[in-house]
């Protein structure tokens, strides 16, 4: 009974939360599972992290390029 209510409630949190930003974040979630995996059955741990190591090199390369764009004046 409580493992469906878990799976009732976790369902619908992702339901009704809107579009996430993933980039960068699949790519290093798989790296991070297998990585994780490999060093000792740790593989969604690595898949969190990896996510959040992904996104963050995707954002920082998103700010790279944005930066190296010039911007028109009006």
């Amino acid at each position: 009974m409580k493992r469906q209510l878990a799976v009732a409630a976790a369902v619908l949190m992702l339901s009704a939360s809107g579009a996430a930003d993933a980039k960068g974040c699949l790519k290093g979630a798989a790296v991070g599972g297998v990585a994780g995996h490999v060093m000792g059955h740790h593989a969604v741990a690595g898949a969190v992290v990896g996510c959040a190591i992904g996104h963050h090199h995707a954002k920082k390369e998103e700010r790279r390029a944005a930066k190296a764009q010039p911007q028109r004046s009006r």
